[in-house]
């Protein structure tokens, strides 16, 4: 990897109110790497609409497919999973997609091979959101599922990643900066739409969807509990120096912070990042590293007990054991 001093906004606060201000700059810079600045302008006073397209009571949940306008010409496919006993003003769970076909995070399956993810990777994270009582929203990652490229779709390819880097680049876009713009318009819809608690709404997604989790929750205050499975690292360790998917990248990143300055982004919220020990795309020593500064940057918000890690005993998957019950405490 290409050598790069410490960025520009790599965490050096020693008060509370220095990081408070760090947080700011950082996150304003953040969102412009992301293309989120320009995005924004680009649909200012764009309101959010939604059609439902399916609904099947499972028993255990109801699940629900709906088309959301996150921004104009784009229809994007989000599950909703709301638990078997409804309530009102319940909290919501975002649950973005890995590498894998969306779906699966709502628990359906076409294949044995898919079955397997889910049995030996707990990956039907939206399934386990609404059987531990939210309302669990599954947005497919653009470039994924029915938003593959055509040529992608005709031949089954699993995703169009390297055409959304290249070609939101001309656009000063980024595919991560895509997928934080939905997760916050999702939001915006689903609070009003499903009568849901504003004030209590979590992320959690395991590989890129905790790459989504971990960017999501430090670009939008809203989302009070921030859970990404099997990515949090050194961005150095991990996508710098081993071999990731395009959709990873964000132009000069590096010349900003690495992820544990990213993560900061999220305090004084509760963060808990779940780590495989035997991850060989996230290396667990990096991971120890990362999260040795992130709890320095916690310190100095003074919430030391609202950031945890937590590793699980096989590699890179989801480990649920570890997810829910600090949700629960914190949600």
């Amino acid at each position: 990897m290409t050598p790069v001093p410490p960025g520009r906004f790599a965490f050096r606060a020693s008060t509370r109110e220095g990081a408070e201000d760090w947080r700011r700059r950082f996150r304003r810079a953040l969102e412009d790497a992301l293309g989120l600045t320009g995005m924004a302008r680009e649909m200012a006073g764009h309101r959010v609409t939604a059609r439902r397209v399916e609904r099947v009571d499972r028993g255990v949940h109801v699940r629900e497919k709906w088309y959301v306008a996150t921004e104009p010409g784009v229809q994007l496919p989000v599950w909703v999973l709301h638990p078997a006993r409804p309530g009102s003003r319940l909290p919501i769970v975002i649950t973005p997609h890995g590498h894998n076909h969306p779906q699966i995070y709502a628990g359906i399956t076409q294949n044995a091979e898919e079955e397997a993810l889910i049995r030996d990777g707990d990956r039907d994270i939206t399934v386990q959101a609404a059987r531990e009582g939210y309302i669990g929203i599954l947005p497919t990652a653009r470039g994924f599922g029915e938003t593959r490229g055509p040529k992608d779709l005709e031949s089954g390819k699993l995703s169009s990643c390297r055409d959304r880097l290249v070609h939101g680049l001309l656009a000063g876009r980024t595919p991560i900066g895509e997928r934080v713009w939905d997760v916050s318009r999702i939001i915006d819809w689903a609070v009003e739409a499903f009568g849901a608690d504003g004030s209590r709404i979590a992320i959690t997604g395991n590989s890129g969807g905790g790459t989504t989790s971990l960017f999501a929750a430090a670009c939008e205050p809203r989302i009070k509990v921030a859970v990404p499975s099997g990515y949090f690292c050194t961005f150095a360790g991990s996508i710098g120096s081993i071999h990731h998917c395009e959709c990873n990248y964000v132009p000069g990143m590096l010349t900003l912070g690495e992820m544990y300055d990213v993560a900061g982004l999220v305090a004084p919220r509760p963060f808990l990042a779940i780590a495989g020990k035997a991850d060989d795309i996230f290396p667990i020593r990096h991971t120890r590293t990362a999260f040795a500064r992130l709890r320095r940057i916690y310190r100095v918000f003074g919430a030391s007990d609202r950031c945890e890690l937590f590793i699980g005993s096989g590699g890179h998957r989801y480990y649920q054991a570890g997810s829910w019950p600090f949700v629960r405490r914190f949600l």
